[in-house]
């Protein structure tokens, strides 16, 4: 089909005066009319430079139909009645711009379009913080069961490396009567920690802490710990695709078997615990390091959709109570 066919075919009451102004333009801009053109574009050129989906999708397609309807402003979960939609100039040229900046920088779609999900909860991110992605979404939306026997009597709660804040939110959500102290040792993170609190009318419930761990948290207690602290090898670290280095490498890293952050949580954690008090952090796939590092204590590995192991639990009365 030409690209005159194309027009006369679009049913959006367009005049295309102006597209035909850009016929001496080859390439997409000229010749990709519909939302329907710009996905098969996408999904193709993301194909061809072999992407790495791994920020809130996992596939070329999911993230190509992302990054549009983000770009577009269109809700994010209804492609289907926008498909034969026409895209005038000015919207192609900022579709096209992203579509380029993915294929040719490796920038994850969410510091694109200045967003994230966890669920159904939106977030916004940019390279201040790493983008939202946890195992702990879904144990959340369980509200911690069983573990947790009644969601409504937990009073205080604790999100050690929050960056963007979107645990603490989640948080908020699944125990209604906690307050909850959201802590990073990042400043910028907790600016976009405090954007996203803001966004979700949540100021009066979460406090943030600028903190390395639990440092300037002094003597307060908790019902519940929970922490995605960084926790990639070193290995893994130097094996990373080129997305995951548009992070804050920070937020990622955590020396050469991965547990720097993790060590120092399970010693530290016992004196910010109630004596009925839960330590869950979330180790990626790293269970047999975390094992090995701590043959003695009794983890509880809890299952996920996406991970069988990725976070342990640990009950207060568990813990060693003495510092390193």
């Amino acid at each position: 089909m030409s690209h005159h066919d194309h027009d006369a075919t679009c049913d959006c009451g367009h005049d295309h005066e102006a597209e035909h102004e850009h016929e001496h333009e080859s390439g997409p801009l000229a010749e990709l009319v519909t939302l329907r053109d710009w996905l098969r574009y996408a999904v193709s050129r993301f194909n061809r430079a072999k992407i790495f989906c791994g920020h809130g999708v996992t596939n070329t397609f999911d993230e190509a139909a992302w990054l549009i309807l983000a770009t577009l402003a269109l809700p994010p979960d209804h492609l289907d009645p926008f498909l034969d939609a026409c895209i005038p100039g000015d919207e192609r040229a900022a579709l096209l711009h992203n579509i380029e900046r993915r294929v040719s920088e490796r920038i994850p779609t969410a510091y694109l379009v200045n967003e994230a999900w966890l669920g159904d909860f939106h977030f916004y991110v940019d390279q201040r913080v790493i983008v939202p992605r946890s195992f702990f979404a879904e144990l959340l939306d369980q509200r911690l069961a069983p573990w947790v026997e009644q969601p409504e009597a937990l009073t205080s709660a604790l999100d050690l490396c929050t960056g963007s804040g979107c645990l603490a939110i989640v948080m908020a959500e699944a125990f209604p009567n906690a307050d909850i102290v959201a802590a990073d040792i990042s400043p910028a993170a907790l600016e976009v920690a405090e954007q996203n609190v803001t966004d979700h009318a949540l100021d009066d419930r979460i406090e943030l802490v600028e903190s390395d761990l639990f440092a300037r948290l002094d003597e307060r207690l908790f019902d519940l710990i929970l922490c995605n602290p960084p926790y990639v090898t070193a290995e893994a670290m130097a094996g990373l695709p080129p997305e995951y280095l548009h992070e804050p490498q920070m937020a990622l890293a955590a020396g050469e078997d991965g547990l720097d952050i993790v060590r120092r949580l399970i010693f530290d954690a016992p004196r910010h615990l109630y004596p009925e008090g839960i330590l869950a952090v979330e180790v990626g796939h790293n269970r047999h390091l975390v094992e090995d590092a701590f043959p003695h204590l009794p983890f509880t590995w809890l299952a996920t959709e996406g991970c069988a192991d990725g976070v342990f639990l640990l009950h207060r009365k568990d813990l060693p109570l003495q510092s390193a």
